[in-house]
């Protein structure tokens, strides 16, 4: 049995977690009780196992002490990705069904036109300061009790999609009347695959309203260990933090990888990142040559996995492995790997096509029966909406996001690999690739950079990146131009939100860009 309850009881006085830049430090002490009287609360307000809460917060010191309230009172919490619109948040927040929604003060700006829009949300809060129409979190907590709600029973997440192509889906789990300290599968893999324990000091750079740093953040938790999470990514910083701290374990994404190998080599060189075990990365494919990078001066620490927030299947491959099959993302550990052609036919080895598992774990998209259909096919397989192949020793390679792929003259173009090579030139600080409108071959190959130094950018860039494409990959695979942008609209978890650069090429064509 594992939860912050228990380190409470035996080591009260244990931080849980620090904020990087504050360096407030909540201990599992404070994290019981607090969590205690904000489960007290909701119970107080009506909210029963099985009801909705919602938070719109950035990462601060109260986040976890409110998922953990909502953990021990047997309610579903969705995080809500502080990047949003006031529409954007309202669609989440009616769709989830939320009776309680706790919005950040630094977000007030979104927050505030909310209030009285919805009217399934009976009670409003905010956190870290006063918002017209909502109550203050921490003194309507401090009014409750610290001790344990008479039925604690656990609770769960329910996440959105980060709505990269198209609306956001929540992934709702059953309802299972567990016990708070039941187990999960992150906490057994992070055993077994990250030696996750309660020695761990992990760093977590990433936004914690997303699926993987919300629940890594937690097993560490649950296991005992201590998080540092950083409010904002910034690469020197991270390296900083890894010194200062002696991390043990972080998660991160491709493009923090990218970001710090951009850095001067006198500045990466100055920190001493020997402390760490393992380094996790996932969220988006790594490109062979920044994962090589980091390996040669990380250490072989870095370790992979392949899964989505819906839980069906799960791929990973440690550093040693991967060495030997370079660009993989491993082998599955949960599910069996199908992989399928257009006309739902299973295709050989080697061969790309759609991505499936089949005996995974089951899911479903709330609210949206259509798109739980389309995730599912006649055997009942399940897809995330990924291409790739399987090799002959069942080792798993993405190709590209299915929605993603460009058909030039009858030919398929997977962007992704065009988007690898370019990132690793010296004057790349980020780039797109995708298909535009072409009226001799229906699509063909688009470019957008983020140079490195913004003065470089144009014709004469341009040209440079179009030819050292050329030098590393077939014709009809390069960009046929190359537009510029001071900065792509990335995710902070590292997605791209290539739809929002592609619809300003496709405008009001019929073609549907998904």
């Amino acid at each position: 049995m594992t939860h912050p309850s228990i380190h409470a009881q035996t080591h009260p006085d244990k931080p849980a977690y620090i904020m990087a830049a504050s360096g407030e430090t909540v201990t599992y002490g404070q994290l019981d009780a607090r969590s205690n009287r904000g489960a007290q609360l909701f119970r107080s307000l009506g909210l029963k196992p099985g009801d909705h809460i919602a938070l719109f917060l950035d990462n601060n010191a109260r986040f976890f002490e409110i998922c953990w309230a909502a953990q021990r009172a047997g309610l579903y919490y969705t995080a809500i990705s502080s990047r949003l619109t006031a529409s954007e948040v309202e669609y989440i927040v009616g769709d989830c069904g939320a009776q309680a929604f706790i919005a950040g003060k630094s977000l007030q700006e979104v927050a505030r036109g909310l209030a009285g829009k919805l009217p399934r949300v009976r009670h409003w809060f905010s956190v870290e300061g006063d918002m017209p129409g909502y109550r203050a979190w921490e003194q309507a907590t401090a009014a409750q009790p610290a001790t344990p709600i008479l039925d604690e029973v656990a609770g769960y997440d329910m996440l959105y999609s980060s709505g990269t192509t198209g609306r956001p889906k929540g992934i709702k789990a059953p309802f299972l009347n567990e016990p708070i300290t039941a187990t999960n599968p992150l906490l057994a893999l992070s055993q077994k695959l990250y030696g996750i324990d309660g020695n761990t000091f992990y760093l977590s750079p990433a936004p914690l309203y997303h699926a993987a740093p919300l629940r890594f953040n937690m097993t560490i938790m649950r296991m005992g260990g201590t998080s540092l999470i950083m409010e904002h990514f910034d690469a020197e910083e991270y390296l900083r933090l890894v010194q200062q701290h002696r991390i043990t374990h972080s998660q991160l994404v491709p493009t923090m990888f990218v970001r710090m190998l951009k850095l001067p080599e006198e500045v990466r060189k100055k920190y001493d990142v020997s402390s760490l075990k393992c380094a996790i990365h996932a969220a988006a494919p790594c490109p062979v040559k920044v994962k090589e990078q980091m390996i040669q001066w990380w250490g072989p620490i870095l370790t992979e996995y392949y899964a989505g927030t819906e839980g069906n299947g799960f791929c990973a491959v440690a550093a040693a492995e991967w060495l030997t099959h370079r660009g993989t993302v491993g082998k599955a550990l949960i599910g069996e790997l199908k992989i399928m052609g257009e006309n739902g036919e299973e295709l050989p080895t080697g061969e790309p096509g759609t991505i499936y598992f089949a005996n995974g774990r089951p899911f479903s998209y709330h609210n949206d029966a259509d798109k739980t259909q389309q995730a599912f096919n006649e055997q009942g397989w399940s897809t995330l909406g990924d291409i790739g192949y399987v090799d002959a020793e069942g080792y798993l390679y993405l190709t590209d996001r299915k929605a993603y792929m460009i058909i030039s003259g009858g030919v398929n173009i997977y962007p992704q690999e065009v988007e690898d090579l370019l990132v690793t030139h010296p004057k790349v600080a980020d780039v797109a690739v995708f298909g535009v409108p072409s009226e001799q071959f229906g699509e063909e190959v688009k470019a957008v950079v983020q140079a490195a130094n913004p003065r470089e950018a144009g014709a004469d860039l341009a040209q440079e990146l179009i030819a050292f494409c050329r030098q590393h990959l077939s014709a009809v695979k390069c960009p046929k131009s190359v537009d510029f942008e001071v900065e792509l609209p990335r995710h902070p978890t590292g997605k791209l939100y290539k739809r929002l650069l592609r619809d300003r090429y496709w405008g009001d064509s019929k073609k549907r860009i998904a």
